[in-house]
């Protein structure tokens, strides 16, 4: 319980800076008046509630969804170093996207995030059946590799397609940065509901995947259906995942970062920990990485902002090369 009120303050602490910082400083005074009403100065109102606030919720969403399918990735696949986008679920949407812009012509986020949406469906669903060919079944290194093939077949094919559309190059290339300026939030009210969808199959994970830690065999004969445990979990990712990458675009790293914060906020044993209790943990710190990426955006070199999803990639990189040259990394 100490573990998650130390995520639940952190996550309020990284609302709080969101709202208040940026471009133009509002004051802690002002921001708690414009919240409660108590403010009438219309500049105020402006940038808390109609930039600020969408902005936030939308960090919260997505950085909540990629957390969260991050950590259920980990625990299924018993890989360490795996991320949402190794199911080609970025690969998918970014696809997609460049597709609606370019062939459709669709102009806004509220338009295109169902053709990501879909594009991340579709690709899971490719890799999933991809991996279950065979008379051994589906393994989590055949899941791996046929993620890894579907994504570099989808990126060499958006690619081509970008550099000989310019128009799609423009608006696929600031998509693709990953931020939360990108009018994603026009969309919140459609991608909550499959959000939520998402996390509660997740959840609803937990109790099996204690088990699965253990090994195929020992979760059997414990009674666990290891294939539909792993559907029901495949199932949570793709809708988490299609869900922040269609919003902000295909951010990295945050899926790979966020369960390492989780376990060792949960203890020195956190790689061991009830899986219950990583993956609330893993949901609250998403949203804290990513709206700390976005804050630091913002102020780092005004006037202009730096995508989060480029901050983000900046530290999860040299964090992906360290957690790769452990040796124990096995053990987690």
């Amino acid at each position: 319980m100490k573990a998650l009120g130390a995520a639940v303050f952190a996550l309020v602490l990284a609302v709080l800076l969101s709202l208040s910082l940026g471009a133009r400083q509002v004051p802690p005074d002002q921001l708690v008046g414009a919240l409660v009403g108590t403010v009438t100065d219309r500049d105020v109102l402006d940038v808390v509630w109609s930039v600020r606030v969408p902005r936030t919720l939308l960090g919260v969403l997505a950085g909540a969804a990629l957390g969260l399918s991050g950590a259920l990735m980990q625990a299924l696949t018993r890989n360490p170093l795996a991320d949402p986008g190794v199911l080609g679920v970025s690969a998918g949407a970014a696809f997609a996207v460049v597709l609606a812009i370019g062939v459709a012509g669709v102009a806004t986020p509220a338009g295109y995030v169902w053709f990501a949406f879909a594009g991340a469906l579709v690709a899971s669903v490719v890799v999933y059946g991809l991996a279950g060919l065979g008379r051994d079944g589906m393994s989590p290194v055949k899941l791996a590799l046929a993620g890894v093939a579907v994504t570099f077949l989808l990126s060499s094919v958006t690619s081509a397609f970008v550099l000989v559309d310019p128009e799609s190059l423009s608006r696929y290339r600031f998509w693709s940065a990953g931020s939360l300026s990108g009018g994603g939030a026009e969309a919140l009210p459609q991608l909550v509901p499959f959000a939520v969808v998402g996390a509660a199959l997740a959840v609803a994970c937990g109790p099996a995947l204690n088990s699965l830690a253990l090994g195929d065999d020992v979760a059997r004969g414990l009674g666990r259906r290891v294939g539909l445990v792993r559907l029901q979990g495949a199932a949570a990712v793709m809708l988490l995942t299609g869900v922040a990458v269609a919003a902000i675009g295909p951010v990295v790293f945050v899926g790979l970062v966020v369960p390492y914060l989780a376990r060792y906020l949960a203890g020195r044993n956190g790689s061991e920990a009830d899986q219950r209790l990583l993956l609330p943990l893993a949901a609250l710190l998403g949203p804290c990485l990513l709206l700390a990426a976005d804050v630091v955006g913002r102020i780092v070199a005004p006037p202009i902002e730096v995508q989060a999803g480029l901050l983000v990639a900046f530290i999860g990189g040299p964090f992906f090369v360290v957690l790769a040259r452990r040796r124990r990394l096995a053990e987690l």
